[in-house]
């Protein structure tokens, strides 16, 4: 079924961009002529570009902080207020670029089915092979297909849901995806991962401390999440945070008390970690090269997440507005 162009306008956000960005906009002017591009604050030319390739520009006030939540509300205002009918909006970050038909097939499948406020697809890294950073977050993308509990930045979002539940919660500087889904889900709606490729996305990730800062994000993210959405039923990030500050701190703290009351054999608690790692790569379902790096990174990555997790227990308590935790 072909997607009536009218129904469906697009939002992409970005900072700093670049030739990404440029690659990102061409890829979905095919799809509508309804696309606003929210910038938050670039130095580079990501302004002057977009709007010499025809597309809505939204400059983010600077006084206020920058967050992608923000972001793509505001652009999703702009929209509604130049096209009130729209039924859908594809939500995109500046560093992807969509595949070819895929928000037709993901704008086809919502109208089949009214109770679906978020189509989703799969996230695919452009170049995983440039850097073993690139590599994992394309195995970060590999969710499983159909009813999910969340999505992520990219996706196509049923305008009346989104309405419904008044957008991303813009106080947010991570992890506002699978908050907005959490939300979605209380009001009875339902969210749906599609077996297809959506987006390719240039990470750009090439060196340790990126990585790192990426993970320390994710902790933070999982901390938010849990303030938020922790009691029961919903538990939203429960486990991760739990496991952040059991891998993190815990076993590290663990040890040390051990070895100052019984001495050297107590270092035998860090082998817990290698084991975790061969535990983690046996049960991966990928090429040996990439289940090992999996399995080594899922096992580190505990440590930025857990400075994550105390870096938002420091902030709620100074009751201080974060900012952006940026690795690019």
């Amino acid at each position: 079924m072909q997607q009536d162009r009218s129904t469906m306008g697009v939002v992409v956000i970005g900072r700093n961009e670049g030739d990404r960005l440029k690659r990102c906009l061409q890829s979905v002017r095919g799809m509508t002529d309804r696309i606003v591009y929210v910038d938050s604050g670039s130095s580079d030319d990501s302004v002057a570009m977009s709007r010499a390739l025809g597309v809505t520009v939204i400059e983010l006030d600077l006084c206020v902080p920058f967050t992608a939540a923000r972001a793509r509300n505001e652009g999703f205002r702009k929209l509604l207020e130049v096209q009130p009918t729209l039924d859908y909006v594809f939500f995109i970050d500046g560093d992807c670029e969509v595949v070819a038909g895929w928000p037709e097939k993901a704008g086809g499948f919502l109208d089949k089915h009214s109770d679906i406020a978020v189509a989703c697809g799969w996230r695919r890294e452009k170049y995983p092979e440039k850097s073993v950073y690139n590599m994992l977050c394309d195995i970060e993308w590999d969710g499983p297909v159909g009813e999910t509990k969340d999505c992520g930045g990219d996706a196509l979002v049923r305008v009346t849901a989104f309405r419904q539940v008044e957008g991303y919660r813009p106080s947010l500087i991570c992890g506002e995806e699978p908050e907005l889904c959490v939300r979605l889900r209380k009001a009875g709606w339902r969210i749906w991962r599609l077996g297809e490729v959506m987006t390719l996305h240039d990470a750009a990730l090439y060196r340790f401390s990126q990585w790192w800062m990426r993970m320390l994000r994710g902790g933070y993210a999982y901390a938010q999440g849990v303030d938020l959405h922790g009691s029961a039923p919903e538990r939203h990030w429960v486990r991760e945070s739990r496991r952040a500050w059991i891998w993190g701190l815990g076993i590290p703290a663990g040890g040390l008390a051990l070895l100052l009351a019984a001495g050297w054999l107590a270092l035998l608690l860090v082998l817990v970690y290698p084991l975790q790692v061969i535990r983690l790569a046996l049960q991966g379902r990928r090429s040996t090269r990439e289940n090992w790096w999996r399995a080594a990174a899922l096992v580190v990555s505990k440590f930025p997440e857990m400075l994550g997790q105390l870096k938002f227990a420091a902030d709620r308590h100074r009751r201080a507005q974060s900012r952006l935790i940026e690795y690019k």
